[in-house]
Protein backbone atom coordinates (compact mmCIF):
# COMPACT_ATOMS: atom_id res chain seq x y z
CA UNK A 1 0.00 0.00 0.00
CA UNK A 2 2.80 2.42 0.95
CA UNK A 3 4.62 1.51 -2.24
CA UNK A 4 1.55 2.35 -4.35
CA UNK A 5 1.11 5.65 -2.53
CA UNK A 6 4.76 6.56 -3.10
CA UNK A 7 4.44 5.69 -6.77
CA UNK A 8 1.35 7.88 -7.08
CA UNK A 9 3.14 10.81 -5.38
CA UNK A 10 6.17 10.43 -7.66
CA UNK A 11 3.94 10.25 -10.74
CA UNK A 12 2.06 13.40 -9.73
CA UNK A 13 5.34 15.19 -9.02
CA UNK A 14 6.78 14.22 -12.40
CA UNK A 15 3.62 15.32 -14.19
CA UNK A 16 3.74 18.60 -12.27
CA UNK A 17 7.33 19.20 -13.30
CA UNK A 18 6.53 18.37 -16.92
CA UNK A 19 3.52 20.70 -16.88
CA UNK A 20 5.56 23.52 -15.33
CA UNK A 21 8.27 22.95 -17.91
CA UNK A 22 5.75 23.10 -20.71
CA UNK A 23 4.41 26.40 -19.38
CA UNK A 24 7.94 27.78 -18.93
CA UNK A 25 8.81 26.91 -22.51
CA UNK A 26 5.73 28.79 -23.71
CA UNK A 27 3.87 25.77 -25.03
CA UNK A 28 0.59 27.09 -23.57
CA UNK A 29 0.98 30.69 -24.73
CA UNK A 30 -1.48 31.78 -27.37
CA UNK A 31 -0.86 34.71 -29.68
CA UNK A 32 -3.73 36.98 -30.72
CA UNK A 33 -1.73 38.24 -33.71
CA UNK A 34 -3.22 37.07 -36.99
CA UNK A 35 -1.08 35.23 -39.54
CA UNK A 36 -1.52 37.92 -42.19
CA UNK A 37 0.48 40.33 -40.00
CA UNK A 38 3.59 38.49 -41.20
CA UNK A 39 3.11 40.34 -44.51
CA UNK A 40 5.24 43.54 -44.44
CA UNK A 41 3.57 46.89 -45.06
CA UNK A 42 4.48 48.76 -48.24
CA UNK A 43 6.28 52.11 -48.10
CA UNK A 44 3.08 53.85 -49.16
CA UNK A 45 1.06 52.06 -46.47
CA UNK A 46 3.67 53.02 -43.86
CA UNK A 47 3.51 56.67 -44.92
CA UNK A 48 -0.29 56.77 -44.78
CA UNK A 49 -0.49 54.90 -41.48
CA UNK A 50 2.16 57.08 -39.82
CA UNK A 51 -0.09 60.13 -40.03
CA UNK A 52 -2.87 58.33 -38.19
CA UNK A 53 -0.40 56.65 -35.85
CA UNK A 54 0.64 59.99 -34.40
CA UNK A 55 -2.80 60.30 -32.79
CA UNK A 56 -3.05 56.62 -31.82
CA UNK A 57 0.34 56.79 -30.07
CA UNK A 58 -0.81 59.88 -28.16
CA UNK A 59 -4.05 58.18 -27.14
CA UNK A 60 -2.03 55.16 -25.98
CA UNK A 61 0.25 57.50 -23.97
CA UNK A 62 3.40 55.88 -25.36
CA UNK A 63 5.69 58.90 -25.10
CA UNK A 64 5.26 59.49 -21.36
CA UNK A 65 6.79 56.11 -20.52
CA UNK A 66 9.47 56.05 -23.20
CA UNK A 67 11.27 59.31 -22.42
CA UNK A 68 13.02 60.70 -19.36
CA UNK A 69 13.11 64.34 -18.34
CA UNK A 70 15.68 65.94 -20.61
CA UNK A 71 16.25 62.65 -22.41
CA UNK A 72 16.11 61.73 -26.07
CA UNK A 73 12.57 61.24 -27.44
CA UNK A 74 11.37 57.64 -27.60
CA UNK A 75 14.71 56.44 -26.14
CA UNK A 76 13.27 55.01 -22.92
CA UNK A 77 15.12 54.86 -19.61
CA UNK A 78 12.19 55.82 -17.35
CA UNK A 79 12.35 53.79 -14.10
CA UNK A 80 9.32 51.92 -12.78
CA UNK A 81 9.55 50.95 -9.12
CA UNK A 82 7.72 47.66 -8.58
CA UNK A 83 7.43 45.33 -5.56
CA UNK A 84 9.95 43.09 -7.34
CA UNK A 85 12.58 45.66 -8.30
CA UNK A 86 13.17 48.45 -10.82
CA UNK A 87 12.23 48.10 -14.49
CA UNK A 88 13.32 50.63 -17.11
CA UNK A 89 11.34 51.49 -20.21
CA UNK A 90 13.09 50.66 -23.46
CA UNK A 91 14.19 52.54 -26.54
CA UNK A 92 11.36 52.39 -29.10
CA UNK A 93 12.90 54.76 -31.62
CA UNK A 94 13.77 53.19 -35.01
CA UNK A 95 17.43 52.79 -34.07
CA UNK A 96 18.51 49.38 -35.35
CA UNK A 97 20.92 48.62 -32.51
CA UNK A 98 19.11 49.83 -29.40
CA UNK A 99 15.55 50.46 -30.59
CA UNK A 100 13.00 48.75 -32.80
CA UNK A 101 14.50 49.69 -36.17
CA UNK A 102 15.22 46.05 -36.99
CA UNK A 103 11.80 44.81 -35.85
CA UNK A 104 9.33 43.48 -38.38
CA UNK A 105 5.67 44.40 -38.37
CA UNK A 106 4.79 41.02 -36.85
CA UNK A 107 7.45 41.27 -34.12
CA UNK A 108 6.06 44.66 -33.09
CA UNK A 109 2.51 43.29 -32.99
CA UNK A 110 3.54 40.35 -30.82
CA UNK A 111 5.37 42.62 -28.40
CA UNK A 112 2.45 45.04 -28.05
CA UNK A 113 -0.37 42.48 -27.89
CA UNK A 114 1.27 39.26 -26.64
CA UNK A 115 3.98 40.69 -24.41
CA UNK A 116 6.72 38.77 -26.25
CA UNK A 117 9.31 40.94 -27.95
CA UNK A 118 12.19 40.27 -30.29
CA UNK A 119 14.49 39.61 -27.32
CA UNK A 120 11.99 37.65 -25.24
CA UNK A 121 9.15 38.31 -22.81
CA UNK A 122 8.28 41.85 -21.79
CA UNK A 123 7.54 42.76 -18.19
CA UNK A 124 3.89 43.76 -17.68
CA UNK A 125 4.95 47.26 -16.61
CA UNK A 126 4.42 47.64 -20.35
CA UNK A 127 0.60 47.39 -20.42
CA UNK A 128 0.31 44.65 -23.01
CA UNK A 129 -2.51 43.07 -21.00
CA UNK A 130 -4.59 46.08 -22.06
CA UNK A 131 -2.96 46.66 -25.45
CA UNK A 132 -3.94 43.08 -26.26
CA UNK A 133 -7.35 44.52 -27.10
CA UNK A 134 -5.97 47.00 -29.65
CA UNK A 135 -7.09 46.53 -33.22
CA UNK A 136 -4.49 45.38 -35.73
CA UNK A 137 -5.06 48.64 -37.60
CA UNK A 138 -4.14 50.74 -34.57
CA UNK A 139 -1.01 48.67 -33.87
CA UNK A 140 0.02 49.06 -37.51
CA UNK A 141 -0.50 52.81 -37.21
CA UNK A 142 1.72 53.09 -34.13
CA UNK A 143 4.38 50.91 -35.77
CA UNK A 144 4.41 53.09 -38.87
CA UNK A 145 4.54 56.26 -36.79
CA UNK A 146 7.43 55.08 -34.61
CA UNK A 147 9.36 53.97 -37.67
CA UNK A 148 9.01 57.51 -39.03
CA UNK A 149 10.73 59.03 -35.98
CA UNK A 150 14.41 59.89 -35.79
CA UNK A 151 16.57 56.96 -34.57
CA UNK A 152 18.09 57.54 -31.13
CA UNK A 153 21.39 55.80 -30.42
CA UNK A 154 20.72 55.40 -26.71
CA UNK A 155 21.45 52.09 -25.02
CA UNK A 156 18.77 50.51 -22.88
CA UNK A 157 19.26 50.49 -19.13
CA UNK A 158 19.58 47.15 -17.35
CA UNK A 159 16.67 46.27 -15.05
CA UNK A 160 17.41 45.81 -11.36
CA UNK A 161 15.48 42.65 -10.51
CA UNK A 162 16.57 39.86 -8.15
CA UNK A 163 16.31 36.15 -8.97
CA UNK A 164 13.91 34.69 -10.09
CA UNK A 165 12.21 37.85 -11.37
CA UNK A 166 15.14 38.58 -13.67
CA UNK A 167 14.30 35.48 -15.73
CA UNK A 168 12.07 36.83 -18.48
CA UNK A 169 10.87 33.42 -19.57
CA UNK A 170 9.12 33.11 -16.23
CA UNK A 171 6.60 35.62 -17.53
CA UNK A 172 5.08 32.72 -19.46
CA UNK A 173 3.40 31.72 -16.17
CA UNK A 174 2.10 35.28 -15.64
CA UNK A 175 0.76 35.43 -19.18
CA UNK A 176 -1.00 32.09 -18.78
CA UNK A 177 -2.90 33.39 -15.74
CA UNK A 178 -3.49 37.01 -16.71
CA UNK A 179 -3.80 37.25 -20.50
CA UNK A 180 -7.28 36.76 -21.88
CA UNK A 181 -7.91 35.39 -25.35
CA UNK A 182 -11.01 37.61 -25.56
CA UNK A 183 -9.81 40.77 -27.29
CA UNK A 184 -13.16 42.26 -28.24
CA UNK A 185 -14.33 45.48 -26.62
CA UNK A 186 -17.51 46.09 -28.60
CA UNK A 187 -20.79 45.16 -26.91
CA UNK A 188 -23.90 44.56 -29.00
CA UNK A 189 -26.82 46.80 -28.15
CA UNK A 190 -24.69 49.70 -26.92
CA UNK A 191 -24.17 52.92 -28.85
CA UNK A 192 -21.15 53.63 -31.04
CA UNK A 193 -20.13 56.33 -28.56
CA UNK A 194 -20.25 53.95 -25.57
CA UNK A 195 -18.32 51.29 -27.49
CA UNK A 196 -15.66 53.77 -28.59
CA UNK A 197 -15.36 54.86 -24.97
CA UNK A 198 -14.89 51.27 -23.86
CA UNK A 199 -12.15 50.75 -26.44
CA UNK A 200 -10.38 53.94 -25.33
CA UNK A 201 -10.69 53.08 -21.64
CA UNK A 202 -9.79 49.40 -21.75
CA UNK A 203 -7.33 49.26 -24.65
CA UNK A 204 -5.79 52.50 -25.90
CA UNK A 205 -5.71 54.58 -22.72
CA UNK A 206 -5.31 51.39 -20.59
CA UNK A 207 -6.99 53.04 -17.58
CA UNK A 208 -7.38 49.76 -15.72
CA UNK A 209 -3.61 49.34 -15.39
CA UNK A 210 -3.60 52.01 -12.66
CA UNK A 211 -7.22 52.17 -11.53
CA UNK A 212 -7.91 48.44 -11.09
CA UNK A 213 -6.43 46.70 -8.02
CA UNK A 214 -4.03 43.80 -8.52
CA UNK A 215 -4.46 40.15 -7.58
CA UNK A 216 -1.84 37.93 -5.93
CA UNK A 217 0.03 37.51 -9.22
CA UNK A 218 -0.04 41.31 -9.82
CA UNK A 219 -2.50 40.93 -12.65
CA UNK A 220 -5.58 43.16 -12.83
CA UNK A 221 -8.38 42.01 -10.53
CA UNK A 222 -11.36 41.80 -12.87
CA UNK A 223 -13.89 41.62 -10.02
CA UNK A 224 -12.84 45.14 -8.91
CA UNK A 225 -12.61 46.69 -12.36
CA UNK A 226 -11.66 50.41 -12.18
CA UNK A 227 -12.48 50.55 -8.46
CA UNK A 228 -9.18 52.15 -7.50
CA UNK A 229 -5.73 50.90 -6.55
CA UNK A 230 -2.56 51.89 -4.72
CA UNK A 231 0.20 53.16 -6.99
CA UNK A 232 3.63 54.20 -5.71
CA UNK A 233 2.32 55.33 -2.34
CA UNK A 234 -0.77 57.16 -3.58
CA UNK A 235 -4.27 56.08 -4.56
CA UNK A 236 -5.47 55.93 -8.16
CA UNK A 237 -9.14 56.55 -7.34
CA UNK A 238 -12.28 54.64 -8.22
CA UNK A 239 -13.33 55.82 -11.69
CA UNK A 240 -16.48 53.79 -12.01
CA UNK A 241 -19.71 55.78 -12.34
CA UNK A 242 -20.18 55.60 -8.57
CA UNK A 243 -16.61 56.68 -7.88
CA UNK A 244 -16.66 59.62 -10.27
CA UNK A 245 -20.02 60.80 -8.92
CA UNK A 246 -18.71 60.55 -5.36
CA UNK A 247 -15.79 62.79 -6.34
CA UNK A 248 -18.22 65.41 -7.64
CA UNK A 249 -18.02 64.81 -11.39
CA UNK A 250 -20.82 64.63 -13.90
CA UNK A 251 -20.24 63.36 -17.48
CA UNK A 252 -19.66 66.77 -19.09
CA UNK A 253 -17.41 68.11 -16.35
CA UNK A 254 -15.35 64.91 -16.38
CA UNK A 255 -14.80 65.10 -20.15
CA UNK A 256 -13.60 68.68 -19.72
CA UNK A 257 -11.38 67.67 -16.80
CA UNK A 258 -9.60 65.06 -18.93
CA UNK A 259 -8.91 67.76 -21.51
CA UNK A 260 -7.75 70.54 -19.19
CA UNK A 261 -6.53 68.70 -16.11
CA UNK A 262 -8.25 71.22 -13.86
CA UNK A 263 -11.76 71.87 -12.57
CA UNK A 264 -13.69 72.71 -9.41
CA UNK A 265 -12.82 69.17 -8.29
CA UNK A 266 -9.11 70.06 -8.20
CA UNK A 267 -6.11 69.63 -10.47
CA UNK A 268 -4.43 66.55 -11.87
CA UNK A 269 -1.37 65.52 -9.87
CA UNK A 270 1.19 62.70 -9.78
CA UNK A 271 1.02 60.37 -12.79
CA UNK A 272 -2.32 61.73 -13.98
CA UNK A 273 -0.73 65.12 -14.57
CA UNK A 274 1.63 63.35 -17.00
CA UNK A 275 -1.33 61.59 -18.65
CA UNK A 276 -3.04 64.92 -19.34
CA UNK A 277 0.21 66.58 -20.39
CA UNK A 278 1.25 63.89 -22.88
CA UNK A 279 -2.06 62.29 -23.84
CA UNK A 280 -5.63 63.30 -23.00
CA UNK A 281 -5.28 67.02 -23.72
CA UNK A 282 -4.83 65.98 -27.36
CA UNK A 283 -7.91 63.74 -27.49
CA UNK A 284 -10.59 64.82 -29.93
CA UNK A 285 -13.80 66.15 -28.43
CA UNK A 286 -15.57 63.04 -29.70
CA UNK A 287 -13.11 60.72 -27.93
CA UNK A 288 -13.33 62.65 -24.66
CA UNK A 289 -17.10 62.44 -24.85
CA UNK A 290 -16.95 58.73 -25.65
CA UNK A 291 -14.69 57.94 -22.71
CA UNK A 292 -16.94 59.88 -20.35
CA UNK A 293 -20.06 58.22 -21.76
CA UNK A 294 -18.56 54.78 -21.15
CA UNK A 295 -17.35 55.51 -17.62
CA UNK A 296 -20.74 56.96 -16.69
CA UNK A 297 -22.43 54.07 -18.54
CA UNK A 298 -24.38 56.29 -20.93
CA UNK A 299 -25.13 55.69 -24.59
CA UNK A 300 -25.15 59.45 -25.12
CA UNK A 301 -23.86 62.37 -23.07
CA UNK A 302 -26.45 64.80 -21.66
CA UNK A 303 -26.69 68.28 -23.14
CA UNK A 304 -26.37 70.07 -19.81
CA UNK A 305 -24.19 69.58 -16.79
CA UNK A 306 -25.85 68.42 -13.58
CA UNK A 307 -23.35 68.33 -10.70
CA UNK A 308 -24.05 65.71 -8.03
CA UNK A 309 -25.16 66.92 -4.61
CA UNK A 310 -22.27 67.78 -2.25
CA UNK A 311 -21.56 65.31 0.54
CA UNK A 312 -23.11 65.83 3.95
CA UNK A 313 -20.56 67.15 6.47
CA UNK A 314 -19.49 64.84 9.28
CA UNK A 315 -18.99 66.06 12.85
CA UNK A 316 -15.52 65.81 14.39
CA UNK A 317 -14.53 66.19 18.02
CA UNK A 318 -14.07 69.71 19.42
CA UNK A 319 -10.40 68.92 20.08
CA UNK A 320 -9.79 67.83 16.47
CA UNK A 321 -11.68 70.84 15.08
CA UNK A 322 -9.72 73.31 17.24
CA UNK A 323 -6.37 71.81 16.22
CA UNK A 324 -7.34 71.66 12.55
CA UNK A 325 -8.71 75.21 12.38
CA UNK A 326 -5.49 76.55 13.88
CA UNK A 327 -3.41 74.64 11.31
CA UNK A 328 -5.71 75.66 8.45
CA UNK A 329 -5.51 79.36 9.31
CA UNK A 330 -1.73 79.09 9.70
CA UNK A 331 -0.81 77.26 6.49
CA UNK A 332 -3.85 76.87 4.20
CA UNK A 333 -6.29 79.79 4.37
CA UNK A 334 -4.06 82.43 2.79
CA UNK A 335 -4.21 80.54 -0.53
CA UNK A 336 -7.29 78.30 -0.34
CA UNK A 337 -9.48 80.88 1.39
CA UNK A 338 -11.34 80.88 4.67
CA UNK A 339 -14.17 78.87 3.13
CA UNK A 340 -12.01 76.65 0.92
CA UNK A 341 -12.99 78.58 -2.21
CA UNK A 342 -9.47 78.82 -3.64
CA UNK A 343 -8.33 81.52 -6.10
CA UNK A 344 -9.45 81.09 -9.74
CA UNK A 345 -6.53 80.38 -12.09
CA UNK A 346 -4.09 80.37 -9.17
CA UNK A 347 -5.11 77.91 -6.42
CA UNK A 348 -7.63 75.06 -6.57
CA UNK A 349 -10.63 75.10 -4.22
CA UNK A 350 -10.88 72.67 -1.32
CA UNK A 351 -14.62 72.87 -0.64
CA UNK A 352 -15.33 70.95 -3.87
CA UNK A 353 -12.04 69.06 -4.11
CA UNK A 354 -12.25 65.39 -5.12
CA UNK A 355 -9.31 64.31 -2.94
CA UNK A 356 -11.28 65.19 0.20
CA UNK A 357 -14.10 62.87 -0.90
CA UNK A 358 -12.00 59.73 -1.23
CA UNK A 359 -12.40 57.03 1.40
CA UNK A 360 -8.60 56.73 1.57
CA UNK A 361 -6.82 59.83 2.91
CA UNK A 362 -3.33 59.05 1.63
CA UNK A 363 -3.45 61.41 -1.35
CA UNK A 364 -4.52 64.35 0.81
CA UNK A 365 -1.97 63.51 3.50
CA UNK A 366 0.82 63.33 0.93
CA UNK A 367 -0.07 66.76 -0.45
CA UNK A 368 -0.11 68.27 3.04
CA UNK A 369 3.29 66.73 3.81
CA UNK A 370 5.07 67.11 0.48
CA UNK A 371 3.22 69.81 -1.45
CA UNK A 372 2.77 70.07 -5.23
CA UNK A 373 5.15 71.73 -7.72
CA UNK A 374 3.99 74.54 -9.98
CA UNK A 375 1.92 73.14 -12.83
CA UNK A 376 1.23 74.37 -16.37
CA UNK A 377 -2.03 73.04 -17.75
CA UNK A 378 -3.36 73.09 -21.32
CA UNK A 379 -4.37 76.54 -22.46
CA UNK A 380 -3.44 79.38 -20.15
CA UNK A 381 -4.13 77.70 -16.81
CA UNK A 382 -1.29 77.76 -14.29
CA UNK A 383 -1.26 76.64 -10.67
CA UNK A 384 1.28 78.12 -8.29
CA UNK A 385 3.40 75.69 -6.28
CA UNK A 386 2.09 74.46 -2.95
CA UNK A 387 4.78 73.98 -0.30
CA UNK A 388 4.85 70.88 1.86
CA UNK A 389 4.31 71.29 5.58
CA UNK A 390 6.07 68.20 6.89
CA UNK A 391 8.54 70.40 8.78
CA UNK A 392 5.84 72.67 10.20
CA UNK A 393 3.14 70.24 11.35
CA UNK A 394 3.38 67.27 13.69
CA UNK A 395 1.90 63.90 12.77
CA UNK A 396 -1.08 64.64 15.02
CA UNK A 397 -1.62 68.07 13.50
CA UNK A 398 -1.58 66.59 9.99
CA UNK A 399 -4.03 63.89 11.07
CA UNK A 400 -6.35 66.47 12.67
CA UNK A 401 -6.20 68.74 9.62
CA UNK A 402 -6.83 65.84 7.24
CA UNK A 403 -9.75 64.54 9.32
CA UNK A 404 -11.32 67.99 9.61
CA UNK A 405 -11.01 68.82 5.91
CA UNK A 406 -12.37 65.45 4.81
CA UNK A 407 -15.24 65.55 7.32
CA UNK A 408 -16.21 69.15 6.59
CA UNK A 409 -16.03 69.19 2.81
CA UNK A 410 -15.72 65.52 1.87
CA UNK A 411 -18.31 63.88 4.11
CA UNK A 412 -15.72 61.31 5.26
CA UNK A 413 -15.42 59.84 8.73
CA UNK A 414 -12.39 61.14 10.72
CA UNK A 415 -10.34 57.94 10.65
CA UNK A 416 -6.81 59.26 9.99
CA UNK A 417 -4.36 58.59 12.84
CA UNK A 418 -1.01 60.14 13.68
CA UNK A 419 0.58 56.72 13.20
CA UNK A 420 -0.68 56.56 9.60
CA UNK A 421 0.77 60.01 8.93
CA UNK A 422 4.08 58.98 10.48
CA UNK A 423 4.31 56.02 8.08
CA UNK A 424 3.63 58.29 5.10
CA UNK A 425 6.45 60.69 5.89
Amino acid sequence: MARKLLLAVVTIAVLGVLAAGAVFLGLFERSVVAKDIEQPLSAEQMKTLARRGAYVAVAADCYACHVTKGGAPWAGGLPFETPFGTIYSTNISPDKEHGIGAWTRAEFHRAVRDGVGKQGHLYPAMPYASYRKLTAEDVDAVYAFLMSREPMKVANKANHLPFPFNIRQGLAFWNLVNLSSDTKTEVAGRSAQWNRGRYLTDALAHCGECHTPRNLTMGMKDSAYLQGAELEGVVAPDITKAGLTRMGFDPLVFASFMKSGISAQGAMTNQMFEVVHFSTQYFTADDLAAMSAYLFDLDKLPERTTPPAPPTPVTVSAETAASARASYLAVCASCHGGEGQGIPHVVVPLATNASLRLADARNLNKVILSGIPAQRFPGLERMQPMPGFAAHLTDQQVADLSNWLRASWGGQQPTVTAEEVRKQR
